[in-house]
Protein backbone atom coordinates (compact mmCIF):
# COMPACT_ATOMS: atom_id res chain seq x y z
CA UNK A 1 0.00 0.00 0.00
CA UNK A 2 1.65 3.48 -1.08
CA UNK A 3 2.67 5.53 1.34
CA UNK A 4 2.12 9.58 0.97
CA UNK A 5 4.24 11.97 2.32
CA UNK A 6 4.90 15.78 1.99
CA UNK A 7 7.01 17.41 -0.80
CA UNK A 8 9.61 19.61 0.91
CA UNK A 9 12.73 21.27 -0.54
CA UNK A 10 12.18 19.38 -3.66
CA UNK A 11 12.10 15.64 -2.62
CA UNK A 12 9.09 13.68 -0.98
CA UNK A 13 9.42 13.31 2.83
CA UNK A 14 7.42 11.39 5.29
CA UNK A 15 5.80 12.54 7.64
CA UNK A 16 6.40 13.04 11.18
CA UNK A 17 3.00 13.57 12.85
CA UNK A 18 1.89 9.81 12.95
CA UNK A 19 -1.39 10.45 11.91
CA UNK A 20 -2.77 9.14 8.25
CA UNK A 21 -5.81 9.30 6.65
CA UNK A 22 -7.05 6.45 3.87
CA UNK A 23 -6.73 7.54 0.32
CA UNK A 24 -9.83 5.53 -1.18
CA UNK A 25 -10.45 4.03 -4.58
CA UNK A 26 -13.60 4.70 -4.74
CA UNK A 27 -14.80 2.63 -7.38
CA UNK A 28 -14.22 -0.31 -5.19
CA UNK A 29 -14.57 1.39 -1.67
CA UNK A 30 -11.15 0.00 -1.21
CA UNK A 31 -8.43 1.84 0.77
CA UNK A 32 -5.36 2.05 -1.41
CA UNK A 33 -3.57 4.51 0.29
CA UNK A 34 -2.00 6.23 2.99
CA UNK A 35 -1.55 10.07 3.36
CA UNK A 36 0.36 11.62 6.38
CA UNK A 37 -1.77 14.49 7.95
CA UNK A 38 0.71 17.47 9.14
CA UNK A 39 1.40 18.90 12.35
CA UNK A 40 1.37 22.37 12.84
CA UNK A 41 4.95 22.20 13.63
CA UNK A 42 5.36 20.69 10.04
CA UNK A 43 3.19 23.24 8.14
CA UNK A 44 5.70 26.27 9.99
CA UNK A 45 9.05 24.84 8.71
CA UNK A 46 7.80 23.89 5.46
CA UNK A 47 7.05 27.78 5.58
CA UNK A 48 9.99 28.54 6.90
CA UNK A 49 11.92 26.94 3.92
CA UNK A 50 9.89 28.16 1.48
CA UNK A 51 10.60 32.15 2.65
CA UNK A 52 13.95 31.31 2.61
CA UNK A 53 13.91 30.12 -1.43
CA UNK A 54 11.46 32.65 -2.05
CA UNK A 55 13.91 35.32 -2.10
CA UNK A 56 16.53 34.35 -4.59
CA UNK A 57 13.36 33.32 -6.55
CA UNK A 58 11.57 36.70 -6.20
CA UNK A 59 14.75 38.49 -7.63
CA UNK A 60 14.86 35.81 -10.56
CA UNK A 61 13.92 38.17 -13.48
CA UNK A 62 10.13 37.37 -14.83
CA UNK A 63 11.59 35.91 -17.97
CA UNK A 64 13.46 33.47 -16.28
CA UNK A 65 10.53 32.26 -14.32
CA UNK A 66 8.23 32.01 -17.03
CA UNK A 67 10.90 29.74 -18.65
CA UNK A 68 10.24 27.12 -16.09
CA UNK A 69 6.44 27.87 -16.79
CA UNK A 70 7.48 26.94 -20.38
CA UNK A 71 9.39 23.62 -19.28
CA UNK A 72 6.54 22.90 -16.79
CA UNK A 73 3.82 23.48 -19.34
CA UNK A 74 6.04 20.65 -22.09
CA UNK A 75 6.21 18.32 -19.01
CA UNK A 76 2.96 18.28 -18.12
CA UNK A 77 1.97 17.43 -21.65
CA UNK A 78 4.26 14.41 -22.00
CA UNK A 79 2.83 13.21 -18.81
CA UNK A 80 -0.99 13.74 -20.02
CA UNK A 81 -1.79 10.00 -19.30
CA UNK A 82 -0.14 9.53 -16.31
CA UNK A 83 -1.57 12.72 -14.50
CA UNK A 84 -4.66 11.68 -16.06
CA UNK A 85 -4.84 7.71 -14.51
CA UNK A 86 -3.82 9.22 -10.89
CA UNK A 87 -6.42 12.14 -11.43
CA UNK A 88 -9.33 9.19 -12.39
CA UNK A 89 -7.67 6.34 -10.04
CA UNK A 90 -8.13 8.74 -6.97
CA UNK A 91 -10.98 10.88 -7.69
CA UNK A 92 -13.00 7.94 -10.33
CA UNK A 93 -13.84 10.87 -12.70
CA UNK A 94 -13.35 9.11 -15.87
CA UNK A 95 -10.30 9.12 -18.40
CA UNK A 96 -11.25 11.47 -20.70
CA UNK A 97 -12.66 13.64 -18.00
CA UNK A 98 -9.30 13.43 -15.87
CA UNK A 99 -7.81 14.78 -19.13
CA UNK A 100 -9.73 17.67 -19.40
CA UNK A 101 -8.63 18.10 -15.88
CA UNK A 102 -5.29 18.15 -16.42
CA UNK A 103 -5.74 20.44 -19.81
CA UNK A 104 -7.75 23.32 -18.19
CA UNK A 105 -5.49 23.45 -15.41
CA UNK A 106 -2.37 23.22 -18.22
CA UNK A 107 -4.03 26.41 -19.76
CA UNK A 108 -3.74 28.41 -17.06
CA UNK A 109 -0.08 27.57 -17.17
CA UNK A 110 0.53 28.55 -20.44
CA UNK A 111 -1.19 32.22 -19.83
CA UNK A 112 1.56 32.15 -17.03
CA UNK A 113 3.84 32.00 -19.67
CA UNK A 114 3.16 35.68 -20.72
CA UNK A 115 4.57 36.74 -16.79
CA UNK A 116 7.00 39.18 -18.41
CA UNK A 117 4.19 41.18 -20.33
CA UNK A 118 1.67 40.61 -17.17
CA UNK A 119 4.23 42.21 -14.86
CA UNK A 120 5.17 45.22 -16.14
CA UNK A 121 3.93 48.50 -14.25
CA UNK A 122 2.96 52.21 -15.28
CA UNK A 123 4.96 54.77 -15.99
CA UNK A 124 4.42 58.48 -15.96
CA UNK A 125 6.73 61.13 -17.54
CA UNK A 126 6.97 64.75 -16.56
CA UNK A 127 3.64 64.27 -13.84
CA UNK A 128 5.28 67.05 -12.51
CA UNK A 129 8.34 69.68 -12.70
CA UNK A 130 11.45 67.29 -13.22
CA UNK A 131 9.08 64.57 -11.75
CA UNK A 132 8.44 61.13 -12.77
CA UNK A 133 6.40 58.41 -11.45
CA UNK A 134 6.39 54.34 -11.88
CA UNK A 135 4.87 51.29 -10.65
CA UNK A 136 6.06 47.96 -10.10
CA UNK A 137 4.55 44.78 -9.14
CA UNK A 138 6.48 42.46 -6.63
CA UNK A 139 5.56 39.21 -5.06
CA UNK A 140 3.79 39.07 -1.50
CA UNK A 141 6.57 36.53 -0.36
CA UNK A 142 4.86 33.08 0.57
CA UNK A 143 1.74 32.18 0.10
CA UNK A 144 -0.61 29.50 0.30
CA UNK A 145 -3.17 27.61 -2.09
CA UNK A 146 -5.65 24.95 -0.11
CA UNK A 147 -7.37 23.11 -3.01
CA UNK A 148 -10.64 20.57 -2.93
CA UNK A 149 -11.14 16.75 -3.93
CA UNK A 150 -13.51 17.73 -7.41
CA UNK A 151 -10.25 18.93 -9.45
CA UNK A 152 -6.75 17.06 -8.46
CA UNK A 153 -4.76 18.66 -10.94
CA UNK A 154 -6.85 21.92 -12.55
CA UNK A 155 -7.36 23.63 -9.24
CA UNK A 156 -3.79 23.06 -7.80
CA UNK A 157 -2.34 24.51 -11.38
CA UNK A 158 -4.78 27.42 -11.35
CA UNK A 159 -3.38 28.22 -7.79
CA UNK A 160 0.10 27.64 -8.27
CA UNK A 161 0.88 28.87 -11.97
CA UNK A 162 0.11 32.47 -11.22
CA UNK A 163 1.43 32.37 -7.60
CA UNK A 164 5.36 31.12 -8.71
CA UNK A 165 5.06 33.22 -11.66
CA UNK A 166 4.57 36.43 -9.85
CA UNK A 167 7.62 35.14 -7.52
CA UNK A 168 6.19 34.49 -5.07
CA UNK A 169 6.59 30.39 -2.85
CA UNK A 170 3.85 28.54 -2.57
CA UNK A 171 2.55 25.91 0.09
CA UNK A 172 -0.17 23.66 -1.70
CA UNK A 173 -2.78 22.18 0.58
CA UNK A 174 -4.13 19.38 -1.34
CA UNK A 175 -7.28 17.72 -0.09
CA UNK A 176 -6.09 14.57 1.32
CA UNK A 177 -8.77 12.77 -0.53
CA UNK A 178 -6.72 13.29 -3.87
CA UNK A 179 -3.14 13.75 -2.37
CA UNK A 180 -1.28 12.13 -5.53
CA UNK A 181 -1.76 14.30 -8.73
CA UNK A 182 0.09 17.00 -6.54
CA UNK A 183 2.23 15.52 -5.71
CA UNK A 184 3.28 14.29 -9.36
CA UNK A 185 3.03 18.05 -10.14
CA UNK A 186 5.63 19.29 -8.27
CA UNK A 187 8.06 17.02 -9.19
CA UNK A 188 7.23 18.15 -12.53
CA UNK A 189 7.86 21.56 -11.49
CA UNK A 190 11.13 20.73 -9.87
CA UNK A 191 12.23 18.82 -13.03
CA UNK A 192 10.76 21.97 -14.85
CA UNK A 193 13.85 23.72 -13.26
CA UNK A 194 11.96 25.57 -10.12
CA UNK A 195 14.47 25.75 -7.39
CA UNK A 196 14.12 23.68 -4.26
CA UNK A 197 11.20 24.94 -1.40
CA UNK A 198 9.60 27.86 -3.56
CA UNK A 199 7.23 24.97 -3.72
CA UNK A 200 6.05 23.28 -1.01
CA UNK A 201 3.29 20.27 -0.87
CA UNK A 202 2.00 19.49 2.45
CA UNK A 203 -0.99 16.65 3.16
CA UNK A 204 -3.09 17.38 5.75
CA UNK A 205 -6.51 18.10 8.16
CA UNK A 206 -7.64 20.74 9.38
CA UNK A 207 -4.40 21.18 11.49
CA UNK A 208 -2.82 22.13 9.16
CA UNK A 209 -5.26 24.41 7.63
CA UNK A 210 -5.06 26.46 10.56
CA UNK A 211 -1.51 26.37 10.74
CA UNK A 212 -1.44 28.33 7.87
CA UNK A 213 -4.05 30.57 8.24
CA UNK A 214 -2.13 31.90 11.74
CA UNK A 215 1.10 31.31 10.46
CA UNK A 216 2.22 35.04 10.05
CA UNK A 217 4.65 34.59 7.20
CA UNK A 218 1.76 33.01 4.70
CA UNK A 219 0.94 36.68 2.97
CA UNK A 220 -2.79 35.13 1.05
CA UNK A 221 -4.21 32.35 0.95
CA UNK A 222 -6.25 31.25 -2.46
CA UNK A 223 -9.24 28.16 -1.65
CA UNK A 224 -11.46 26.38 -3.59
CA UNK A 225 -14.17 24.19 -1.47
CA UNK A 226 -17.28 24.18 0.13
CA UNK A 227 -18.91 27.88 1.25
CA UNK A 228 -19.38 27.00 4.54
CA UNK A 229 -15.38 26.40 4.85
CA UNK A 230 -14.73 29.50 2.62
CA UNK A 231 -16.34 31.52 4.93
CA UNK A 232 -14.44 30.11 7.64
CA UNK A 233 -10.97 30.28 6.10
CA UNK A 234 -11.70 34.14 4.38
CA UNK A 235 -13.05 35.22 7.76
CA UNK A 236 -9.74 33.45 9.82
CA UNK A 237 -7.39 34.63 6.72
CA UNK A 238 -8.25 38.15 7.18
CA UNK A 239 -8.61 38.90 10.48
CA UNK A 240 -4.75 37.96 10.49
CA UNK A 241 -3.79 40.41 7.83
CA UNK A 242 -4.05 38.36 5.29
CA UNK A 243 -5.39 38.37 1.47
CA UNK A 244 -7.54 36.02 0.83
CA UNK A 245 -10.08 34.29 -2.54
CA UNK A 246 -12.22 31.85 -1.39
CA UNK A 247 -14.60 29.92 -3.29
CA UNK A 248 -17.46 28.29 -2.06
CA UNK A 249 -20.64 25.99 -3.45
CA UNK A 250 -22.77 26.56 -6.47
CA UNK A 251 -26.49 25.72 -7.25
CA UNK A 252 -26.21 26.95 -11.21
CA UNK A 253 -29.61 26.97 -12.86
CA UNK A 254 -29.80 26.91 -17.14
CA UNK A 255 -32.98 28.50 -18.44
CA UNK A 256 -34.54 27.49 -21.41
CA UNK A 257 -37.08 29.80 -23.70
CA UNK A 258 -39.78 28.40 -25.97
CA UNK A 259 -37.47 29.43 -28.92
CA UNK A 260 -34.45 27.12 -27.96
CA UNK A 261 -33.48 24.12 -29.73
CA UNK A 262 -34.42 21.34 -27.15
CA UNK A 263 -32.43 18.81 -28.38
CA UNK A 264 -29.21 21.16 -27.89
CA UNK A 265 -30.48 22.19 -24.63
CA UNK A 266 -31.48 18.37 -23.07
CA UNK A 267 -27.80 17.14 -24.52
CA UNK A 268 -26.18 20.35 -22.66
CA UNK A 269 -28.13 19.54 -19.12
CA UNK A 270 -26.98 16.35 -19.41
CA UNK A 271 -23.75 16.76 -19.99
CA UNK A 272 -23.66 19.71 -18.15
CA UNK A 273 -25.62 17.85 -15.00
CA UNK A 274 -24.54 14.29 -15.11
CA UNK A 275 -20.43 15.01 -15.98
CA UNK A 276 -17.96 13.87 -13.30
CA UNK A 277 -21.09 12.56 -11.59
CA UNK A 278 -22.15 15.88 -10.23
CA UNK A 279 -19.16 16.83 -8.59
CA UNK A 280 -18.53 20.07 -10.17
CA UNK A 281 -18.60 23.88 -8.49
CA UNK A 282 -19.90 24.82 -12.15
CA UNK A 283 -22.57 21.58 -12.72
CA UNK A 284 -26.12 22.62 -13.71
CA UNK A 285 -28.37 21.41 -11.26
CA UNK A 286 -31.44 23.08 -12.32
CA UNK A 287 -33.06 23.37 -15.31
CA UNK A 288 -35.74 26.37 -15.96
CA UNK A 289 -37.96 25.61 -18.90
CA UNK A 290 -40.55 28.76 -19.34
CA UNK A 291 -44.06 28.07 -20.25
CA UNK A 292 -45.93 24.45 -19.54
CA UNK A 293 -45.34 23.66 -23.30
CA UNK A 294 -41.50 24.19 -22.86
CA UNK A 295 -41.03 22.39 -20.00
CA UNK A 296 -43.18 18.93 -20.85
CA UNK A 297 -41.08 19.12 -24.39
CA UNK A 298 -37.74 19.13 -21.96
CA UNK A 299 -39.01 16.63 -19.76
CA UNK A 300 -39.47 14.05 -22.78
CA UNK A 301 -36.40 14.75 -24.34
CA UNK A 302 -34.38 14.57 -21.01
CA UNK A 303 -35.51 11.30 -19.85
CA UNK A 304 -34.17 9.09 -22.23
CA UNK A 305 -31.23 10.71 -22.45
CA UNK A 306 -30.73 10.39 -18.87
CA UNK A 307 -31.85 6.75 -18.86
CA UNK A 308 -29.20 6.19 -21.17
CA UNK A 309 -26.51 7.23 -18.96
CA UNK A 310 -23.43 4.54 -18.45
CA UNK A 311 -21.94 4.27 -14.72
CA UNK A 312 -18.65 2.91 -14.55
CA UNK A 313 -15.50 3.02 -12.95
CA UNK A 314 -12.31 4.94 -15.19
CA UNK A 315 -11.16 1.56 -16.48
CA UNK A 316 -14.11 1.12 -19.12
CA UNK A 317 -12.07 4.09 -21.07
CA UNK A 318 -14.49 5.67 -23.03
CA UNK A 319 -17.21 3.42 -22.28
CA UNK A 320 -18.92 5.20 -19.50
CA UNK A 321 -20.13 8.72 -18.46
CA UNK A 322 -19.54 9.10 -15.12
CA UNK A 323 -18.12 7.62 -12.13
CA UNK A 324 -18.51 6.83 -8.95
CA UNK A 325 -18.47 9.53 -6.12
CA UNK A 326 -15.91 10.44 -3.97
CA UNK A 327 -16.52 9.06 -0.46
CA UNK A 328 -19.35 6.45 0.78
CA UNK A 329 -20.17 9.51 2.93
CA UNK A 330 -21.45 11.66 0.03
CA UNK A 331 -23.18 8.71 -1.71
CA UNK A 332 -25.14 8.52 1.17
CA UNK A 333 -25.87 12.43 1.31
CA UNK A 334 -27.13 12.38 -1.92
CA UNK A 335 -29.30 9.71 -1.60
CA UNK A 336 -30.74 11.44 1.19
CA UNK A 337 -31.27 14.24 -0.52
CA UNK A 338 -33.04 12.38 -3.30
CA UNK A 339 -35.49 10.91 -0.79
CA UNK A 340 -36.70 14.32 0.55
CA UNK A 341 -37.35 15.27 -2.59
CA UNK A 342 -39.93 12.49 -3.03
CA UNK A 343 -41.23 12.99 0.62
CA UNK A 344 -41.18 17.11 -0.42
CA UNK A 345 -43.76 16.42 -3.66
CA UNK A 346 -41.35 16.50 -6.36
CA UNK A 347 -41.77 13.91 -9.23
CA UNK A 348 -38.98 11.46 -9.44
CA UNK A 349 -39.06 10.71 -13.79
CA UNK A 350 -35.75 8.77 -13.77
CA UNK A 351 -34.87 7.17 -9.92
CA UNK A 352 -31.46 6.09 -9.54
CA UNK A 353 -31.27 5.04 -6.21
CA UNK A 354 -31.33 1.52 -6.86
CA UNK A 355 -28.68 1.30 -8.87
CA UNK A 356 -25.96 -1.23 -8.39
CA UNK A 357 -22.90 -2.12 -10.50
CA UNK A 358 -21.91 -5.49 -10.84
CA UNK A 359 -18.16 -6.47 -9.28
CA UNK A 360 -18.57 -3.00 -8.17
CA UNK A 361 -21.19 -3.30 -5.16
CA UNK A 362 -18.89 -1.94 -2.27
CA UNK A 363 -18.13 1.44 -4.55
CA UNK A 364 -19.71 4.43 -4.09
CA UNK A 365 -21.46 4.75 -7.49
CA UNK A 366 -24.81 6.73 -7.35
CA UNK A 367 -27.42 6.56 -10.94
CA UNK A 368 -28.43 9.58 -12.51
CA UNK A 369 -31.44 11.00 -10.86
CA UNK A 370 -34.22 13.30 -12.84
CA UNK A 371 -37.09 15.57 -10.93
CA UNK A 372 -39.65 17.59 -12.41
CA UNK A 373 -41.72 19.45 -10.57
CA UNK A 374 -39.58 21.02 -7.84
CA UNK A 375 -39.87 23.50 -6.31
CA UNK A 376 -37.88 26.52 -4.50
CA UNK A 377 -39.10 25.88 -0.63
CA UNK A 378 -37.58 21.94 -1.29
CA UNK A 379 -34.38 20.86 0.35
CA UNK A 380 -33.23 19.46 -3.04
CA UNK A 381 -33.37 23.12 -3.91
CA UNK A 382 -31.60 24.42 -1.66
CA UNK A 383 -28.64 22.42 -0.93
CA UNK A 384 -25.82 21.86 -3.33
CA UNK A 385 -26.67 18.23 -4.02
CA UNK A 386 -22.90 17.56 -5.81
CA UNK A 387 -24.34 14.27 -7.47
CA UNK A 388 -25.75 12.88 -10.54
CA UNK A 389 -29.10 14.67 -9.43
CA UNK A 390 -30.99 17.02 -12.25
CA UNK A 391 -33.95 19.34 -11.28
CA UNK A 392 -36.36 20.94 -13.63
CA UNK A 393 -38.11 24.04 -11.92
CA UNK A 394 -41.16 25.21 -14.04
CA UNK A 395 -41.32 29.07 -14.27
CA UNK A 396 -44.49 30.71 -16.02
CA UNK A 397 -42.59 33.85 -17.71
CA UNK A 398 -38.93 34.72 -18.42
CA UNK A 399 -38.97 37.28 -15.87
CA UNK A 400 -39.78 34.76 -13.32
CA UNK A 401 -36.99 32.65 -14.41
CA UNK A 402 -34.65 35.25 -14.10
CA UNK A 403 -35.65 36.32 -10.77
CA UNK A 404 -35.80 32.52 -9.03
CA UNK A 405 -31.52 32.81 -10.26
CA UNK A 406 -31.53 36.44 -8.64
CA UNK A 407 -32.80 35.21 -5.50
CA UNK A 408 -30.67 32.35 -5.20
CA UNK A 409 -27.96 32.35 -2.46
CA UNK A 410 -25.38 31.00 -4.81
CA UNK A 411 -24.02 33.03 -7.79
CA UNK A 412 -21.31 30.55 -9.75
CA UNK A 413 -22.65 30.15 -12.81
CA UNK A 414 -25.77 30.42 -14.94
CA UNK A 415 -27.05 29.57 -18.82
CA UNK A 416 -29.84 30.79 -20.66
CA UNK A 417 -30.79 29.10 -24.01
CA UNK A 418 -32.59 30.95 -26.41
CA UNK A 419 -32.30 32.04 -30.14
CA UNK A 420 -32.89 35.69 -29.34
CA UNK A 421 -30.38 37.62 -29.03
CA UNK A 422 -31.99 40.66 -26.91
CA UNK A 423 -33.28 38.04 -24.35
CA UNK A 424 -29.78 36.72 -24.27
CA UNK A 425 -27.87 40.02 -23.70
CA UNK A 426 -30.95 41.37 -20.97
CA UNK A 427 -29.92 38.19 -19.08
CA UNK A 428 -26.38 38.55 -19.61
CA UNK A 429 -26.54 42.01 -18.36
CA UNK A 430 -28.93 41.45 -15.66
CA UNK A 431 -28.32 38.21 -14.04
CA UNK A 432 -26.43 38.88 -10.37
CA UNK A 433 -23.82 35.62 -11.49
CA UNK A 434 -19.97 36.22 -12.34
CA UNK A 435 -19.93 33.36 -14.98
CA UNK A 436 -22.99 33.61 -18.19
CA UNK A 437 -23.38 31.15 -20.47
CA UNK A 438 -25.42 31.86 -23.86
CA UNK A 439 -26.49 28.38 -25.38
CA UNK A 440 -23.26 27.19 -23.55
CA UNK A 441 -23.81 25.02 -20.70
CA UNK A 442 -20.84 25.48 -18.50
CA UNK A 443 -18.90 28.97 -18.66
CA UNK A 444 -15.74 28.22 -17.32
CA UNK A 445 -13.64 31.07 -18.86
CA UNK A 446 -10.78 30.52 -20.96
CA UNK A 447 -7.61 31.61 -19.31
CA UNK A 448 -6.85 34.49 -20.28
CA UNK A 449 -10.29 35.96 -18.78
CA UNK A 450 -10.65 35.31 -14.66
CA UNK A 451 -13.17 32.46 -13.13
CA UNK A 452 -15.19 33.66 -9.95
CA UNK A 453 -18.67 33.70 -8.41
CA UNK A 454 -20.57 35.99 -6.56
CA UNK A 455 -22.81 36.06 -3.98
CA UNK A 456 -22.39 33.39 -1.10
CA UNK A 457 -20.38 31.51 -4.26
CA UNK A 458 -16.97 33.54 -3.55
CA UNK A 459 -15.37 35.54 -0.93
CA UNK A 460 -12.82 38.43 -1.91
CA UNK A 461 -12.55 41.08 -4.57
CA UNK A 462 -10.70 39.18 -6.83
CA UNK A 463 -10.66 36.05 -9.31
CA UNK A 464 -9.12 33.08 -9.98
CA UNK A 465 -6.13 32.96 -13.26
CA UNK A 466 -6.42 35.44 -15.93
CA UNK A 467 -5.22 39.06 -15.34
CA UNK A 468 -6.39 38.75 -11.48
CA UNK A 469 -4.24 35.98 -10.52
CA UNK A 470 -1.36 38.56 -11.19
CA UNK A 471 -3.10 41.45 -9.24
CA UNK A 472 -3.87 39.07 -6.27
CA UNK A 473 -0.54 37.37 -5.94
CA UNK A 474 1.58 40.82 -6.06
CA UNK A 475 1.26 43.98 -4.53
CA UNK A 476 2.18 47.20 -6.26
CA UNK A 477 4.56 49.81 -5.52
CA UNK A 478 4.59 53.00 -6.61
CA UNK A 479 7.93 55.65 -7.09
CA UNK A 480 7.97 59.27 -7.19
CA UNK A 481 11.28 60.63 -8.48
CA UNK A 482 12.96 64.01 -9.11
CA UNK A 483 16.41 64.23 -10.25
CA UNK A 484 17.78 67.60 -9.15
CA UNK A 485 19.74 69.51 -12.12
CA UNK A 486 22.09 71.86 -9.90
CA UNK A 487 22.36 72.38 -6.05
CA UNK A 488 19.34 73.23 -4.33
CA UNK A 489 19.75 74.50 -0.88
CA UNK A 490 17.38 74.38 1.89
CA UNK A 491 14.62 71.37 2.68
CA UNK A 492 10.78 71.71 1.43
CA UNK A 493 8.06 71.64 4.24
CA UNK A 494 5.18 71.39 2.49
CA UNK A 495 3.81 69.25 -0.36
CA UNK A 496 4.92 71.15 -3.83
CA UNK A 497 1.71 71.99 -6.25
CA UNK A 498 1.72 70.60 -9.29
CA UNK A 499 1.73 72.82 -12.57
Amino acid sequence: MEEIGHFINGTRTAGTSGRTADVMNPATGEVQGKVALATTAEVNDAVAKAAEAQKAWGATNPQRRARVMMKFGALINENMDALAEAVAREHGKTLPDARGDVQRGLEVVEFCMGAPHLLKGDFTDDGGPGIDLHSMRQPLGVVAGITPFNFPAMIPLWKMAGALACGNAMILKPSERVPTTAMMLAELMQEAGLPDGVLQVVNGDKEAVDALLDNDTIQAVAFVGSTPIAHYIYSRATANGKRAQCFGGAKNHMVIMPDADMDKAADALVGAGFGAAGERCMAISVAVPVGKDTADALIEKLVPRVEALKVGPYTSENDVDYGPVITAAAKERILGLVNSGVNEGAELVVDGRDFSLQGYEEGYFVGPSLFDNVTPDMEIYREEIFGPVLCQVRADSYDEALQLVMDNPYGNGTAIYTADGDVARDYAHRVNVGMVGINFPIPVPLSYHTFGGWKASGFGDLNQFGPDAFRFYTRTKTVTSRWFSGIKDGGEFAFKQMD
